[in-house]
C-alpha cells in the first residue's frame, strides 16, 4: 500500500471528454515516483462509496482537485457537486488538528479561468488553475505544483510531455498487450502501464 506521503488523490471527472485530461495528470504523478489514488481502486461493492472516499483523502497527503463540471454550460446541464463536495472534506481534514493532516496540499483545477469564484464565492483566496482542456497543459500544471509542493526534480514540462508521447507508442509495442484493446484501458490498467513502464527505465516505443 502507498504511503500517505507518496499518495496523491484525484479528485476530477471520469467521463470521455476529460479523459486525455485525466491520462496527463496520472502520467505525471507516476513519472515523478508517485501513487495516484483513484475511486476506482476499491472494487468491495459493500464499501459506503463516501466512506470509500474519506478513506483516500485521508491516506494521501497531495490532493488534485478538478472542478470542471461543477459549473453547468449547456440548456438542462446539472452542475455535479461531488468534485467541490470532495475538496471540503479535504480542507476540512487540513484544518481538523489531526496528527500529520495540516501538512495536506492540494491543487485545484479548472477548465476555464475565473469562473470557479462566480460558483464558489468561498474559494477566493485559493489560487483555481485553468487548463483549458487541453492536456499538454494540464500536465505542466501539475508538474510545477509538485515541483513546488513535494519538492521533486522533475524534467522541463516539453520534456515531460515528450515522454508521455514515448509511453503512448510503448504501450502499443509492449509484447503481452498485442492482444489488448489498449484505447479501452480503464484508469487502472492505465496506471498499471505507467507504473511498467517506469520500472522498466522508461524505454522507447520502438526499442
Amino acid at each position: 500500500m502507498a504511503s500517505f506521503e507518496s499518495s496523491v488523490f484525484i479528485n476530477c471527472p471520469f467521463d470521455a471528454r476529460y479523459r486525455p485530461i485525466l491520462d496527463a495528470i496520472l502520467f505525471c504523478v507516476i513519472f515523478a515516483g508517485l501513487t495516484p489514488r483513484l475511486a476506482s481502486e476499491r472494487g468491495d461493492g459493500g464499501e459506503n462509496r463516501l466512506d470509500k472516499i474519506c478513506a483516500l483523502i485521508t491516506e494521501s497527503r497531495f490532493s488534485i482537485h478538478d472542478l470542471s463540471r461543477c459549473v453547468a454550460v449547456l440548456r438542462g446541464e446539472v452542475a455535479r457537486l461531488n468534485m467541490p463536495f470532495e475538496l471540503g472534506v479535504d480542507h476540512g481534514l487540513r484544518i481538523c488538528g489531526l496528527p500529520g493532516m495540516a501538512s495536506k496540499r492540494f491543487l485545484i483545477l479548472d477548465e476555464r479561468p475565473f469562473r470557479l469564484k462566480q460558483a464558489i464565492s468561498d474559494i477566493n483566496g485559493w489560487d483555481p488553475q485553468s487548463h483549458d482542456g487541453d492536456p499538454e497543459r494540464a500536465m505542466k500544471i501539475v508538474r510545477n505544483w509538485l515541483r513546488q509542493e513535494a519538492h521533486i526534480p522533475l524534467p522541463g514540462g516539453d520534456i515531460l510531455y515528450g515522454n508521455s508521447l514515448i509511453f503512448e507508442a510503448w504501450k502499443y509495442l509492449e509484447p503481452h498487450q498485442a492482444r489488448a484493446d489498449v484505447d479501452a484501458y480503464e484508469p487502472f490498467e492505465l496506471i498499471d502501464a505507467m507504473q511498467r513502464w517506469n520500472a522498466l527505465g522508461r524505454p522507447e516505443g520502438n526499442a
